[in-house]
């Protein structure tokens, strides 16, 4: 395989609203932005992979069709991934399996979300609609008929590990603590949807409960509007365009993935719910092909749609024990972004958790938050100069879709 590296990344804001942009307005800004850092046109490019996760959200069906034209990629290739909440996540391995493979020389990975353009009349508000539509992704014949929502799905697995794991993700403190921590992180992303608040912790202990005893309000991320686009390159490509912007390229080293089945049970055939495992399988399989260990990492950028989740998959992913992960807080292993200088890198043995604040307060465009993941990224690896950072993805019912990416700083 032909080695691939990331040579531009653009965001647009994150917010709960943009009423004054269509998806394609989204869209047309990341795409733009994303140019503008690799110094390329859109004439470079060869193709393009759109990850966008929910028709329903773009009140069209084949959504990527209208923005071919307006994004520069007419008469070009392009294909659509939509894996719920590991949208972005596939959508990259798509674009880095393209170069890899040497049908293109230069792809535009790009993915968005409008959620919150649905509307509910007799609520007026847009929630019931964006959660009924979300819930549309659930076994339609059983599930969805019962009310089903996100924080169900991702609570039957972290209620099922406390179970095994008692006195870790259900201590409140802990799960405050990160809170805090992420807000902090969330302050200096210039685009991130609550980069202006300030949460405490015990702020986090006192809003209200959304599944108790693992979830309250302050816990869990966002609806958000926004778009990501990540520009990826061959190596020869990528090296003569790191010439031309001044930015080094960001090489991708391992990549792994991994489905488990959609059903709850025991054996082969089934999720086991205490656990994590497509998450599991998939850093170890991008930790397999990088030859790197989870101690060589210096920043992650993980999907954390809820807290707790985010525990239980930093143990999945081997940087704690599972059954141990509060050890993130009380060992000091998750680093407070706050207490380092923007230029320096964390200490051997810990590491930066979602610097971008996360989909907790960074924001969640469903289908391009893990471009918005690897933006952050890869601004941090360059500006504290960290060798070895991590994508994280997840999605579906149950979590079961997990994808990483290894990334190596170049020269």
């Amino acid at each position: 395989m032909r080695k691939v590296g990331i040579v531009g990344a653009g965001i647009t804001d994150c917010r709960g609203r943009w009423v004054e942009a269509t998806y394609w307005d989204l869209f047309q800004q990341a795409t733009r932005r994303a140019c503008e850092d690799a110094k390329i046109t859109t004439g470079e490019i060869d193709s393009v992979v759109y990850g966008i996760y929910n028709d329903i959200f773009e009140h069209q069906a084949i959504p990527e069709s209208s923005l071919t034209g307006i994004i520069g990629m007419a008469n070009k290739p392009g294909v659509r991934v939509t894996t719920g909440g590991a949208t972005g996540f596939y959508a990259i391995r798509a674009a880095v399996a393209e170069i890899a493979s040497g049908m293109s020389d230069v792809v535009l990975c790009i993915g968005g979300e409008k959620a919150t353009d649905c509307y509910d009349p007799r609520s007026k508000t847009a929630t019931p609609m964006v959660v009924d539509t979300i819930a549309k992704s659930w076994d339609p014949f059983y599930e969805y008929p019962l009310g089903a929502t996100a924080s169900d799905s991702y609570m039957q697995i972290c209620l099922a590990y406390n179970d095994e794991y008692p006195n870790d993700i259900g201590v409140p403190e802990v799960r405050a603590k990160i809170i805090e921590m992420l807000c902090h992180a969330g302050n200096r992303n210039p685009h991130a949807q609550r980069r202006d608040e300030t949460v405490t912790a015990e702020q986090v202990m006192a809003s209200r409960w959304i599944i108790a005893p693992l979830l309250r309000l302050l816990e869990a991320c966002m609806y958000t509007e926004g778009a990501g686009a990540l520009i990826f390159a061959s190596e020869d490509k990528a090296k003569e365009i790191s010439k031309r912007s001044g930015v080094p390229p960001v090489w991708i080293k391992g990549v792994g993935a991994a489905n488990e089945s959609y059903q709850a049970g025991r054996g082969g055939n089934y999720k086991r719910l205490p656990r994590i495992d497509s998450d599991r399988i998939a850093s170890e399989r991008a930790y397999a092909q990088a030859g790197v260990k989870p101690s060589d990492i210096g920043i992650v950028e993980l999907h954390d749609a809820f807290v707790a989740q985010l525990m239980v998959t930093m143990g999945e992913m081997g940087f704690v024990p599972a059954g141990q992960t509060r050890r993130l807080v009380d060992d000091g292993i998750m680093v407070d972004v706050k207490t380092l200088r923007d230029d320096q890198r964390p200490d051997k043995g810990k590491v930066l958790v979602n610097p971008s604040g996360g989909l907790i307060f960074g924001g969640h465009f469903v289908g391009g938050s893990n471009m918005f993941s690897t933006w952050s990224c890869r601004r941090e690896m360059i500006a504290r100069q960290i060798p070895l950072g991590i994508i994280h993805g997840t999605g579906a019912i149950n979590a079961v879709y997990g994808g990483a990416v290894i990334l190596e700083l170049g020269q």
